[in-house]
Parts: structure tokens; sequence; C-alpha cells
């Protein structure tokens, strides 16, 4: 059976309502925005956090954040947004269950944000680890004779330059949140592929719009790209960092 091809689907109203699907692809590009920028935002912060005390000279310190990439590396994203969703709550005290299940508000973004935040956070851990490795172990130690802190080196010598090393695999990371937000229509988000799905079953359209969506899932990965692109060549350190080309 030939398939009948009509890019015009996207102007056309649902079948149970008065807006277009146009309108849905757009109400899931937010959704994913969103959650995308939420979880990363979540990653940096934890991430930078773990990655250094994985990197500092106290053994208790540094196996706490080993444990903590290890923990959220090796489960599948999926596994971890079902158990966030579902599990959590149930193991809370019951005022508090009660709450996330029934009052919270956007539980669901919550929930995506925090997951995938909590995920990416253990790969940004180890590029910043790498970075903080990949310096002449004779900084810090300069760094603490001239009188800082450990706490003070880290912070005014060796975390600028590592974090100017790893913007490249960062950038990787970035751009794997916006392709890794697609999870969360499993727990009902309306982001991108949520609406992809209903769009499809509601049109029967299915090859315009997943071509519509996978060029939105593009366009969202490559402007992160570009954008990590130009906070790398603006906070470049000449001589430190060899430009690429």
């Amino acid at each position: 059976m030939d398939y009948h091809w009509n890019w015009g689907i996207f102007l056309e109203q649902v079948k149970a309502g008065e807006e277009t699907y146009l309108h849905w692809l757009v109400t899931g590009l937010g959704w994913t925005l969103a959650v995308s920028l939420a979880a990363w935002l979540l990653a940096l912060l934890l991430g930078i956090t773990v990655g250094t005390l994985r990197t500092v000279p106290h053994k208790g310190l540094a196996v706490l954040g080993a444990t903590w990439v290890e923990l959220f590396r090796n489960i599948p994203l999926l596994v971890q947004m079902f158990l966030w969703f579902f599990v959590v709550p149930e193991l809370l005290p019951p005022d508090w269950g009660l709450w996330v299940k029934q009052d919270m508000l956007a539980k669901e973004f919550v929930t995506a944000a925090l997951c995938l935040g909590l995920f990416t956070s253990a790969r940004v851990a180890e590029q910043v680890r790498a970075g903080v490795g990949s310096l002449a172990r004779g900084q810090r130690d300069a760094a603490l004779a001239l009188g800082l802190t450990l706490p003070q080196a880290y912070r005014h010598v060796i975390l600028p330059q590592a974090l100017r090393i790893v913007i490249p695999p960062l950038t990787s990371e970035f751009m794997n949140v916006f392709k890794n937000s697609s999870i969360a229509f499993a727990i009902g988000v309306m982001e991108l592929t949520f609406q992809a799905r209903q769009m499809q079953e509601d049109s029967e359209q299915g090859i315009e719009t997943y071509l519509a969506v996978t060029l939105l899932y593009f366009i969202c990965a490559f402007a992160a790209n570009r954008g990590m692109a130009w906070i790398e060549a603006r906070s470049r350190v000449p001589g430190l960092i060899a430009k690429p080309g």
C-alpha cells in the first residue's frame, strides 16, 4: 500500500481539539528544552563538585566521589527514571510520599530533570576528574606553598584551568542531555518524543512526524554544540590549549 505524503499535516487541527499538530510539536519542544537545560545546570553543579572530590588527597571524599560516579553511571537511564518516579516516593515517609504523588507541582518535569541531571553529573564528574588529572601536580603544590588553602588552590588555580581543558568533552555531554531527554516520555512528560508518538497515532502521518522531530532534536544539539564552541573560543588561555586546526 502506497504511503500518502502530507506535509501540510502540521497546520491541520488535531482530531479531538482546536490546536494544530504544529502546536503539539512546539509544546513538546518547550518541555524538551526545559527538562534538558534544568538537568544540565544540575549536572554541572554536581559534576564539578563530585569530580573535584575524586581528585582531593582525602581518601574518604575520593571514595564518596567514586561511589557517586559508579552508582549513576552503571544503571540505565530508563531504569533510573522509573526508580525515581515510581519507587522513591514509596520509600519516603508517608506524608512526604503522599505529597510527591498527589500534590507536588509538575511532578513529571521535576522527576525527569532530577533524574537526567544526576545521571549526567556522573559523566561530567569523570570529565572534570580527567581535566584536573591532566594538570601538572606541581601547580597544586606551588599554590599551597604560596599560602593558599586546598579549597583556594582548587578555586583559583586548578579548576579554572581544568574546566577550560574539558570544554570539548563537556560539549558532547551537553548535546547528549537533549537527546537523552527523550526518555522522559516514559513517565508522561509531554516533550518531543511524547508529542511525536501522540501525533503519529492521531494523524497517521508517521514519516512526516518523525522527520520533523528529528530535525528539532538536531537543531537543539547543534545549537548546544555551537554555544559550547563559542564559550571554548572565548575562554581559551593562549599556550594552555592548542587552537583547533
